[in-house]
Order: C-alpha cells, then structure tokens, then sequence
C-alpha cells in the first residue's frame, strides 16, 4: 500500500471509458464519494469553456457536507461556491448547485442545459427530478456521475438504471474493504454498527429487500434486566402520542454508560373505551415523572395540542422528536447490536412489540407495519433525537 493515492478499485474506475450514466453503488466509507468527485473534476477540466454543469444532493447542505469539502481538498482553489447563490466555479466552468428532497424539485432545472452532472446518494433523489435532468444532458459528451447506498431491490434506481442493460449505463460496485486507506480497527468498528438489512447493505453493499423483524438483533436473554435500582445520572421520557390509538409515555435513564428502559405508561382509548384529553394525559405524565429531573419530553412533532400543553404549563423541556423512520430504525439497531440499550423486565407491553414489529414486505419502498409499533416509535424518538448511538461510535472511531 505504500506509495499509493488510490485503491485498485479507485484507480480501475479513474482508467475506465465513462458511460453517460455512471453509478457507483456500495458500501458506506469504500471510497466511492472521493473517486467520482475526482473524476468528474476531471471531466469539467476537459470540456468546453462554455459547457455548464449541475451537482446535486437530497439537500444543499447534504451536498456540502458529503462533497464541497472533499472537493476542495482534490483541485484547492480551483472550485469556489455560494450557497445563497446554488452556484459554484469548477475550473473556470460554472456549476449549479441544487437541492432534490422531493418531487416538485425538478422544476427548479427545467430549460437548463447541461454538459455533465453529479448526484449524491442518488436513492434519496425523486425520480422525477433524476429523469428531468436526463432531459437537461444535450450537450455532446454530457455525462452524470452518482454516488449511492443500495436501497430496496425495486427502487428506481436498481430497477430502471442498474439493471436495465439497453440504456448507455454501468454500475461500479465498491465495498468497504476496498478502501485501503481505512484504519482496519475503524473498519472492525463500523462493521459493528450495522446488523441486518442495514448491514446487508450498508457493509455488504447489496441490494437487499427489508423483510422479517425489524429487530431481529433483541436478545431477551440479553436484553431484559431485572428492575434492579441502580443509580440513574440523567432522565429523559419519549412519548408516542394518541387519544384513539395508543398512547406510550417512555422513561429512559442513563446508568455508567447505558441507557435503560425504567419504566413505561400505556393507555389505549380504543381498547379501554376511555378516551382522555390532552388535559388528563397531562396529569397522568406528572404522576407517571414523579420528582425525576427530565433533560427532555421527546415526543411526535404531530402532537401538536399535546406539545402546546406541556409547554404551557412551564413545568418540562419539551423537544420534537426527530421522526426520520428508516435512518432512526438504523440507529436503534446499532444501539440493540452493541448493548448501549436495555430494558427493565417490568414494560412488559413495550418490550412485547419487539417480537411483533416487522418490515412491511409488500411495500415496495422499507416501512414498518403499522401495527404493534407505539412502543416502537416511542423508542426510536429517544434513540434517533438524542443521538446516542452516532454520538458513542464517533467517539470510538476519533
């Protein structure tokens, strides 16, 4: 390895004739991001003056936070940028810059005209706004350069672009130990991180469909521990709210550098045929803290009437729950995966939703079942918004 600049994968991908469409598809750190920047810095260098290119990520600051800073480091001052202005200069040739988080997006390239592209985490960008800019490369020569994580196998993007072999394509494939540069004891711990289908395809770099139980790493023997008193240094309570549907109130307490599942309150209005107010649910969440010091009420965002309560009353720090599903089911896994999280044997009903949550297998984008989930949100708002399980493998991977 001495001496070297790039991998064997790195370096086959640089020598290789492009495509018009060319994928790279893989694992997360396999080096996929630093190579195609480089090469599309490359082909901006050797296209016309005049030609003008596009770089896009789900949003602005994605983009800027995945690419401009390798970027730099690649050309130096050769690429400047403006985000208030979504432009940037690449060797003298104008870039726009743009963001795609959803469908109306690809009016925002309508008329352009391009001679070459790059997407980052091509999956995260709507169809309509990836065809649009397909429209958009005329120019002689154009190309596109992706960079993405495999996602379901009947995601556009495996099904109308990898796999559709009529089209001027190719799929480069990269995994993590492809990336020689790596520290192996970085490697060890990143691979920890995921289990699953998110190691299948985070590590592994497989298009794979998510099936079976989303928790497949709960370990009851493992997992559940007696309601032993142990000296609790902080308090937090998540909260998944419903007046019809269930609602769960979680207390989650941190104990010599494990988060545990104290206690829980579950009332149903359907099945109990008692449905409550915002009111009552008030009194019965300041029965259920006692005189515990909360750090944060994490609760659904959509609890709108709920959340104007506490708040109202002055009394806790109320925080909306980061609700993104699939990366926060990913953080949950890695917190189950490496016993960051345990569970009083006394929430009998929360800890039962881990043999019932499953992957909706006939949807044909990953979702959860929405059935037997309450406990299930209430646990992912905690994990994902606090951020313990990034925060514990920055720390071991620094």
């Amino acid at each position: 390895m001495s001496g070297k600049i790039w991998s064997d994968k790195q370096q086959e991908f640089l020598l290789a004739i492009d495509k018009r469409i060319n994928i790279l598809s893989g694992s997360v750190r396999s080096g996929k991001t630093w190579v195609s920047l480089l090469k599309f810095a490359m082909t901006v260098a050797d296209s016309p003056d005049n030609y003008e290119f596009l770089m896009v990520g789900r949003t602005l600051t994605s983009l800027k936070r995945n690419c401009f800073g390798l970027l730099q480091n690649l050309v130096g001052n050769d690429f400047e940028y403006t985000l208030s202005k979504k432009e940037g200069i690449l060797y003298g040739r104008k870039i726009y810059l743009e963001g795609a988080n959803d469908e109306r997006a690809e009016s925002k390239i309508r008329g352009m005209t391009l001679g070459g592209a790059y997407i980052d985490e091509l999956t995260q960008i709507p169809e309509d706004f990836y065809k649009m800019l397909l429209s958009r490369l005329s120019l002689p020569n154009a190309k596109l350069y992706a960079t993405t994580n495999p996602d379901n196998p009947n995601h556009y993007v495996k099904k109308d672009i990898i796999d559709n072999y009529k089209i001027d394509q190719v799929n480069w494939h990269f995994v993590i130990d492809d990336n020689i540069f790596l520290d192996p004891t970085y490697i060890e711990n990143i691979k920890k991180e995921y289990s699953g289908v998110f190691y299948d395809r985070f590590i592994l770099g497989l298009w794979v469909i998510a099936e079976g139980l989303i928790y497949p790493m709960y370990n009851l023997s493992f997992h559940n521990v007696p309601d032993t008193p142990r000296p609790y240094e902080k308090y937090w309570v998540s909260i998944d709210y419903g007046i019809q549907n269930p609602c769960v109130f979680s207390l989650w307490g941190l104990s010599n550098g494990v988060y545990y599942l104290v206690k829980e309150y579950y009332h149903s209005g359907r099945d109990s045929n008692n449905q409550k107010t915002d009111g009552e649910y008030y009194d019965e969440f300041v029965k259920f803290v006692g005189e515990l010091l909360i750090q944060n009420v994490i609760i659904d965002p959509s609890a709108t009437s709920f959340i104007t309560l506490i708040r109202r009353k002055g009394k806790f720090s109320v925080k909306e729950a980061d609700n993104s599903v699939i990366d926060g089911i990913s953080e949950c896994a890695t917190a189950l995966k490496t016993g960051l999280v345990m569970f009083n044997e006394s929430c009998e009903k929360s800890l039962a939703e881990f043999g019932l949550y499953q992957w909706d297998r006939d949807a044909t984008e990953d979702k959860p079942v929405k059935e037997n989930d309450h406990f299930m949100d209430s646990f992912r708002y905690f994990v994902k918004t606090t951020k313990i399980a990034t925060i514990k493998f920055k720390r071991l991977n620094d």
